[in-house]
């Protein structure tokens, strides 16, 4: 059974490598994420009601989140154990399921998109392209700016929409990979520190940062890993000692270990304050001696590093298959 996953799961990796998103399946059908935001949409409007006390607001946050997770874990045993009889075709559609739920070259096109638009439009081009990966205010960023916020974002996507829901696919398989990935939507859409979301979403958000506590220190090794494969020892230790020191500096507990790990790798410092829409943020640089003026040469040479680490974590799949 683990042999069968972990190979579904190189061919969805492939799959996904090479061809990215089918825009043309999923402008035709709904991608399974635009499902659980409809899920989780309903929930919003329908429980996190204005008129309810902080109390009242966290309860149903609570329990909203725990019924959707219960409906995805209960969803995928369901879908696999209709699957499994069906052989090689059976394999075929549970491969497509993982590769529909990966992001891997999708995110890599989009931050690429960021240092076209730079090196094409200046930096209108890339506050653009920046907009629609990140949530800050794109007016507010300068080139280096820009480039920060392509760059964190492609370190932390990488960990969110690659690393974790591979992992939690080859642990659990189907019902590991949808329950991640409704957690991961719910903390996109309701997982705000906002006057709304404040308590509806928080154990939305705490659920997030259990699943992702492993995957993002996994994704700082392979960062790593990747980096003295591409880049060199230097790199190497610099990428480790960034994401072991400076983690922490990051508001998010998981979020930081990949971001550290890129920064290092690359000798960026990343991080530092930003404004969003509800209004400045302060953080402290991340890797902070490294080079804080960036361009799109700079986003390109993060996402070698991420396309190195993408060979690597199938290569580390590989060895897992022939192991266990």
């Amino acid at each position: 059974m683990a042999d069968e996953t972990l190979l579904i799961l190189l061919a969805a990796l492939a799959a996904d490598w090479k061809f990215g998103e089918p825009s043309w399946l999923w402008s035709r059908l709904p991608h399974p994420v635009v499902l659980f935001g409809r899920a989780i949409g309903w929930l919003d409007r329908s429980f996190n009601l204005e008129s309810d006390d902080n109390g009242a607001r966290y309860r149903k946050g609570a329990v909203g989140i725990a019924a959707l997770i219960i409906a995805s874990v209960l969803a995928g045993v369901l879908l696999h154990g209709f699957l499994r009889p069906l052989g090689i075709i059976g394999a075929v559609l549970e491969g497509f399921l993982v590769f529909a739920l990966i992001a891997q070259r999708s995110l890599i096109d989009h931050v690429t998109a960021v240092a076209d638009g730079l090196a094409a439009g200046g930096l209108e081009g890339g506050r653009s392209e920046v907009a629609k990966i990140v949530g800050r205010d794109p007016a507010s960023l300068d080139r280096a700016g820009v480039s920060r916020a392509a760059i964190e974002s492609l370190a932390e996507n990488y960990s969110d929409g690659v690393v974790a829901p591979a992992f939690w696919y080859a642990v659990f398989g189907l019902p590991g990979l949808i329950a991640y990935k409704m957690i991961n939507t719910a903390d996109s859409m309701i997982g705000y520190r906002n006057k709304r979301h404040e308590h509806f979403g928080k154990v939305a958000a705490q659920i997030d940062d259990l699943a992702n506590w492993l995957p993002a220190r996994l994704t700082a090794g392979i960062v790593a890993l990747a980096a003295l494969l591409s880049r060199g020892m230097i790199s190497a230790r610099k990428s480790i000692f960034a994401a072991v020191s400076d983690a922490g500096l990051h508001r998010s507990p998981n979020a930081g270990w990949p971001e550290a790990a890129v920064a290092g790798a690359c000798n960026f410092a990343l991080g530092g304050p930003r404004i969003y829409a509800s209004g400045p943020v302060a953080q402290a640089y991340i890797n902070a001696s490294g080079k804080r003026d960036l361009d799109a040469g700079d986003i390109r040479a993060a996402i070698l590093l991420i396309n190195a680490a993408c060979l690597v974590f199938a290569v580390l799949i590989l060895l897992c298959w022939l192991i266990f």
